[in-house]
């Protein structure tokens, strides 16, 4: 991709030689990246572990995936500015400390409250290292072929965090505490912190440094009362009763306040941002057809994906009876799948364009997570999951490429940074909106099994819990299935890019690599 703003007259001064320490500097950076990647995986294997030792209730349970994720999409945008003005260095290290800090803390929570408040400490952390650590491979790296293969390295090693994750949650899961899931990226991150310093060259942008304080306030809150809002309609209506199963639902009091105060404010925020002389968010970079496609699409299936890795992980866990660490393996299909397949994808794109490999893409993701809800107490996982997982794989591998790619059509120099930030912001707030939806939908439909089947005692509730859970899982993997044909007429109608209108440099890589 383009390099960023470095300067008021809109050219990055390139060194007479490269840095001979680059590709060190790389593996410092991609290291990073890695652990932001793998810890929003991490936990989910742990998530059941945690739930049961902390007392989450059902509903509450999603804050510890969405905490980090909402506080990590909300704040990207602002990480990047903070980044480019204070310098990226800087606030990679300041970004590394602080996310090992928070993950002490969420390692020693003895409540969920602590918990929930360290997951959004480490996605604010996040969400100042990632930006900074794009920012400062693209300035270390100078010479376009050179930048590919940099943002190459560093896609695929943010790609295969998921797995990393899951597998090592599985691990340090069975075999320590579920607490050192999160402990884990203490030692790492102030290991990295300690070789970024010698090696890693400082850089800032000059211009305009002012941040956007209000635009930043309004989305943060706007998008927390949204999820927040979902969150209250999942509650149990007997709150001292952890086995209940009512639920407050969408008519609830609460749950219509914080919807509407949502609303509100993220109107606020879209109204502040055309005004403001120093937009968080410029509305350029999303009403253009093709890039504002590209980031509805990224919205849609994080919604989508995101909640499958949680409902996927109690179905292996709580109703199949897999250990932690087989847990962790049974999702090795999809991420080895869509590691494989976005490379087969990133030679066809320039030979077939995008929207020829998005869209197939997402009827392959769309009929992978409708298999999903045949899945029963005594399904075989070879049969039933297997094959959705590969089929998820291959369709959002012809997603996540192209999109990447689109997401940069047309973007001036001044906002290619911010477009590529905007990549990730979509798919972690998606995720974030996704789970805490899916998760109240998930928890209606629960409720809903037993009023359709009332159990005549406290033990025959027990016996009917699991089959209650398998017909709560099909209903929200249906509704991801519905997220994501959603996606599938967002790129149809949409992106309409040919294949010579793609960016040429690495942006691809850049985007996708979060």
């Amino acid at each position: 991709m383009r390099e960023p703003l470095d300067n008021t007259s809109g050219s990055v001064p390139e060194p007479t030689q490269p840095d001979p320490r680059r590709w060190w500097a790389l593996t410092v950076l991609a290291a990073a990246q890695l652990m932001i990647v793998l810890d929003a995986s991490i936990v989910n294997i742990a998530l059941p572990s945690a739930q049961e030792d902390l007392g989450i209730s059902n509903a509450d349970r999603q804050w510890v995936v969405t905490a980090y994720t909402l506080a990590f999409g909300a704040l990207l945008l602002l990480g990047g500015r903070i980044a480019d003005y204070t310098g990226r260095k800087r606030t990679f290290v300041i970004g590394l400390l602080g996310f090992a800090g928070a993950s002490a803390i969420g390692g020693l929570a003895p409540n969920q409250e602590l918990l929930f408040a360290a997951r959004a400490l480490q996605g604010a952390f996040a969400a100042l290292m990632a930006p900074a650590a794009l920012s400062l491979v693209t300035v270390t790296f100078t010479e376009s072929k050179e930048r590919a293969r940099a943002f190459g390295v560093f896609g695929a090693l943010a790609g295969g965090g998921a797995a990393i994750g899951l597998i090592a949650g599985g691990v340090l899961t069975e075999y320590t505490s579920w607490r050192w899931c999160l402990g884990v990226n203490v030692p790492v991150a102030l290991i990295v912190a300690a070789a970024a310093v010698p090696i890693v060259h400082e850089s800032k942008a000059g211009g305009d440094t002012r941040y956007d304080v209000p635009g930043v306030v309004l989305a943060t809150l706007g998008l927390f009362c949204l999820v927040y809002g979902f969150t209250e309609a999942a509650k149990s209506k007997s709150p001292e009763d952890p086995n209940s199963t009512a639920v407050q639902g969408w008519g609830d009091p609460a749950t219509v306040t914080f919807l509407a105060v949502a609303v509100v404010l993220l109107v606020a925020f879209v109204l502040w941002e055309r005004r403001a002389r120093n937009p968080m968010l410029p509305l350029r970079i999303v009403l253009h057809r093709n890039r504002g496609g590209s980031y509805l699409v990224f919205l849609l299936v994080g919604a989508g994906l995101f909640a499958m890795f949680l409902f996927l992980t109690y179905y292996f866990q709580t109703n199949l009876g897999y250990s932690p660490l087989k847990a962790g393996f049974a999702f090795l299909p999809f991420s080895v799948g869509i590691i494989l397949t976005a490379g087969l994808v990133s030679q066809l794109l320039p030979r077939l364009g995008p929207k020829k490999l998005m869209v197939p893409g997402l009827v392959f993701a769309v009929v992978g997570m409708l298999l999903l809800t045949r899945i029963g107490q005594e399904t075989s996982f070879w049969t039933h999951v297997f094959p959705a997982e590969v089929l998820l794989s291959v369709g959002l591998a012809g997603v996540f490429v192209p999109a990447s790619s689109t997401a940069l059509i047309g973007v001036g120099y001044h906002d290619a940074g911010v477009a590529s930030a905007l990549l990730n912001t979509s798919q972690q707030i998606g995720g974030s909106l996704g789970t805490a939806l899916l998760n109240t939908l998930f928890a209606g439909a629960v409720t809903a099994y037993f009023v359709d089947h009332p159990p005549r005692s406290a033990e025959e509730a027990q016996q009917l819990l699991p089959f209650a859970f398998i017909h709560g899982y099909h209903v929200a993997f249906f509704w991801g299935a519905v997220l994501l044909a959603a996606a599938l007429v967002v790129a149809a109608v949409f992106i309409n890019a040919k294949k010579d209108d793609l960016p040429t440099d690495a942006a691809g890589g850049e985007a996708s690599s979060g």
